[in-house]
């Protein structure tokens, strides 16, 4: 009893190492009473044993054969130490695994069955973490001093050679974030302009029909010395009273202008990316706030939001305890009234950085026509940097959006031609250097 009430008093949101579970036994006061009187008790009933070996070899000189004795062997703390852990992080879907602290895994009894649980991060010094995230223990929510946070991991604090040309964090946890978003905060609202030829704000449409709605920054003509980073979509929709609608929304992110068909599709609550979050608002009318927040692990680059919307009807199935749902072309009476929609507003969240696009004109300048010697591949190492730091914010997915080339495409205006040779450029004085791993990108902007 004394050790589950241990276990659940363990904290959870950052991982133990077998010093820090040590320190806790021993801050216990009645776990490590309770351990000490299993160990007096055990040494009795050791010597206890002994002496019955000692009986059972003196009567054996009569037997044939001397009998084969095993004495229990005590379990040392350390024993005690990996149990713990492995109850603690290897203890998933029924199975109870060993930990390993050496590697971080875990060995399951059955290979068909994983009993890996989630390995929060770790607290401690140099790259580890100063602190979780309060809503997500694998992540860091705070660095020790001379590292900084970056994509929920502690890396070195270094000089940045991109901060001249492009910038990419913010001091924003993805607590307070949230709690932002779900205040709609105007400090972090980028004020985009609203588009659409299907309808208009705040006044009620038909939804039968697909409508198609922009939020748009236009800053790839207007503020060239800014790009922009989504954080969160926020839409207010309200129906009419008794309405069986219900709103399907599909998103698609343009990250630096361009055609939509340079636009991504974000995968909604598909590979742990997050899901709509609907809040019922206190009003006569059916309305719902409805709210995505990206965070810090799916921001991106935006430049453009394309959202469409189309409705399906929500009814109860043959055996009345599941939902079926009905395009509402779908009806025989098309003269049905299906209830009315309208969107009271659409606000995107996020926040602009420097972008200097003269700056890195300079540097690809510096491929062919070098300033002095050395040049070059200083310059080929910043756009190396450069290049990797826009792509790693893709979305999820396989492979990784080439969001670089529609970076020198739309905001440095530069042709086809052109990228494809920096790009090539790029690649081969990659290979050269030592422990570098290209990867592969999917096109996305021609």
């Amino acid at each position: 009893d004394e050790f589950k009430l241990f276990m659940k008093r363990l904290p959870m949101n950052y991982f133990l190492n077998t010093s820090a579970v040590m320190h806790l036994w021993t801050m216990d006061s009645n776990f490590q009473r309770r351990y000490e009187q299993l160990e007096n008790s055990m040494k009795q009933l050791f010597l206890k044993a002994q002496r019955t070996v000692h009986k059972l070899f003196s009567l054996s000189k009569r037997c044939h054969k001397q009998p084969l004795i095993r004495m229990p062997r005590q379990r040392s703390s350390n024993y005690w130490l990996n149990r713990i852990q492995s109850f603690l992080y290897c203890n998933e879907n029924g199975l109870l695994g060993s930990f390993s602290e050496e590697t971080h895994t875990c060995t399951c009894p059955n290979d068909q069955v994983a009993c890996h649980g989630f390995l929060p991060c770790t607290v401690g010094d140099g790259p580890a973490c100063l602190s979780c995230a309060p809503d997500n223990r694998t992540r860091c929510g705070s660095c020790n001093a001379g590292y900084m946070l970056s994509q929920g991991l502690c890396k070195p604090e270094v000089a940045d050679s991109t901060e001249h040309y492009i910038g990419f964090e913010t001091d924003l946890q993805d607590l307070e974030m949230k709690y932002l978003l779900q205040k709609t905060d105007r400090r972090i609202e980028v004020h985009a302009i609203f588009i659409s030829n299907d309808m208009r704000l705040n006044s009620w449409f038909d939804p039968s029909w697909r409508k198609r709605m922009l939020l748009t920054l236009k800053s790839n003509k207007y503020k060239s010395s800014l790009v922009h980073m989504i954080l969160g979509l926020s839409l207010q929709i309200c129906l009419t009273k008794n309405s069986t609608l219900e709103p399907v929304l599909a998103v698609y992110i343009n990250p630096f202008g361009g055609s939509h068909s340079e636009s991504w599709f974000m995968p909604v609550n598909e590979n742990n990316f997050p899901d709509w979050e609907r809040t019922k608002l206190d009003l006569p009318l059916q309305c719902y706030n409805w709210t995505l927040t990206l965070g810090n692990k799916w921001k991106t680059f935006f430049e453009t939001v394309h959202i469409y919307l189309r409705s399906r009807i929500k009814s109860n199935g043959p055996n009345g305890n599941e939902s079926i749902y009905y395009e509402p072309l779908e009806l025989i009476d098309p003269s049905r009234n299906l209830g009315y929609m309208k969107i009271n507003n659409i606000q995107v969240f996020g926040y602009s950085m420097h972008f200097d696009p003269e700056a890195i004109r300079d540097l690809i300048l510096q491929l062919d026509y070098p300033y002095t010697q050395g040049s070059q591949d200083s310059a080929l190492l910043q756009l190396l940097e450069i290049r990797d730091r826009v792509n790693k914010l893709s979305p999820p997915g396989q492979r990784r959006l080439d969001l670089f080339s529609c970076l020198l495409r739309h905001r440095l205006k530069l042709s086809t031609s052109e990228v494809v040779r920096i790009q090539s450029a790029l690649q081969a004085f990659n290979a050269k250097l030592p422990n570098t791993v290209d990867y592969d990108t999917t096109k996305l902007c021609s």
